[in-house]
């Protein structure tokens, strides 16, 4: 058995059986760092950041800025590597945006998201002159407003509008049809816009959509380019205004399991590219600044997950000593997932269990009927694909620390998020 190549990193190799990312041995890092570990292959990400920007550098005549959403997974050392590849930052909160300060994020290529931002998180982005505020609702720009009326250099701005795109993805993941929780809806539209202009302190840049995660389907994200451009070009018949710059989001979709197609990043670059200059073309817009914000398709396959095996029930069941308290993404979506026993990793699958979660809910299945080699209690279970929407989303149920996270890369594990203590978690407590 082999490792399928679109789900492990770049950097994974069997060597006498044994599992190794970015050189490094997996089953050694368990038993340095302890388990659950979570590990991010440097070569990959750094990898899939430098496509991104080759991609729609050569896909697109216009200018090009791609951002990493912070939301998929955050820390300073990540947000440094942003840094150093040439991205932006998309984040989503006061302690994000403190994150991209910290690391030396540039503010001008910063964006804040978020669909209820607070007047601090607003306060905090005008202090600190992000690249744009990307806009939601009118109360929210109503804050905006009032906070922007002594700046000497005004605060750029887009506009997010909800397209009316049902996705095809998961119900939880989907953001761009008409009732969504986010985004302006297009008859608020020309209020939003009537609102920005009158403002001195706000600079209107253009228009942001997101329809949601996980998407295959590009036509799609066509469908929301052109809805972008036919809106932009409805601004400016009316407000006597072009976009300087247009973003139909992110989401590409990326596998999990052998069964699922690869991430193709030029590919979703071509077609984004040409979906622009084509709606824009038609609208007779001149080429606004396209800007994309990949997170999952960027991180997601750069991040191995390590378990230790605790437990068996049976031959149905194998426990492990992590769970829906790293990864709520099956116990939420039902998501799938890849693994191997990193002592065995070639040797071929013969067992179909279930690997629960030690957190005290049934749901805690971390994955579901999946075959491997006979596992005894103490080997390392290595989960593939795990860089995306897990420590980011973390919690302590159960009380229980949350995990480390290594950077690997040439043979060397370096620390970049060491784990929780118990005097961490009981750090907030106040006896009575």
């Amino acid at each position: 058995m082999s490792l399928a190549p679109h789900i492990w990193p770049v950097t994974a190799t069997v060597q006498a059986g044994r599992l190794f990312v970015g050189g490094c041995d997996v089953i050694e890092l368990a038993e340095r760092f302890g388990t659950p570990l979570y590990l991010l292959d440097e070569t990959t990400l750094r990898s899939a950041m430098r496509a991104y920007r080759q991609a729609f550098a050569a896909a697109y005549p216009g200018p090009t800025q791609v951002h990493y959403a912070g939301k998929a997974l955050l820390n300073t050392a990540l947000a440094q590597i942003v840094a150093q590849e040439g991205l932006g930052l998309d984040v989503v909160s006061a302690t994000e945006l403190q994150v991209a300060r910290c690391a030396g994020v540039p503010m001008a290529q910063v964006h804040l998201h978020g669909n209820a931002k607070t007047d601090a998180e607003l306060e905090r982005a005008v202090a600190w002159q992000v690249g744009a505020v990307v806009v939601d609702n009118l109360d929210e720009l109503a804050r905006l407003r009032a906070l922007s009326g002594l700046l000497s250099v005004p605060q750029g701005v887009l506009l997010r509008i909800a397209p009316a795109i049902e996705a095809d993805t998961h119900a939880h993941i989907a953001t761009g049809g008409a009732a969504a929780k986010f985004g302006l809806s297009l008859s608020a539209l020309d209020e939003a816009v009537a609102q920005t202009l009158a403002t001195p302190g706000l600079r209107w840049l253009g228009l942001h959509a997101h329809i949601g995660s996980q998407l295959f389907a590009l036509d799609q994200v066509v469908a929301t380019v052109e809805i972008l451009a036919a809106q932009a070009a409805r601004l400016r018949d009316r407000f006597g205004i072009t976009p300087l710059e247009l973003s139909p989001g992110g989401g590409l979709g990326v596998p999990y399991t052998a069964d699922q197609p690869a991430t193709d990043i030029y590919h979703y670059a071509r077609v984004v590219g040409a979906a622009m200059q084509s709606a824009c073309a038609r609208y007779d817009l001149p080429l606004p600044r396209l800007t994309v914000e990949p997170g999952r398709s960027i991180v997601a396959q750069a991040g191995v997950a390590l378990y230790r095996i605790v437990a068996r029930k049976g031959a149905q069941w194998l426990h492990i000593d992590g769970g829906m308290a790293d990864n709520i993404r099956p116990a939420l979506y039902g998501a799938r997932y890849t693994a191997v026993l990193a002592h065995c990793a070639d040797t071929l699958a013969d067992v179909v269990v279930s690997v629960g979660g030690r957190y005290c809910e049934s749901g805690d299945v971390l994955l579901r009927e999946v075959a491997l080699p006979s596992a005894q209690p103490g080997d390392v279970l290595a989960v593939a694909t795990a860089g995306a929407y897990t420590l980011s989303m973390a919690s302590n149920y159960n009380l229980v620390p949350r995990p480390a996270l290594v950077l690997v890369g040439n043979g060397q594990a370096r620390l970049i998020q060491r784990r929780e203590t118990e005097e961490d978690v009981l750090a907030r407590d106040i006896a009575l």
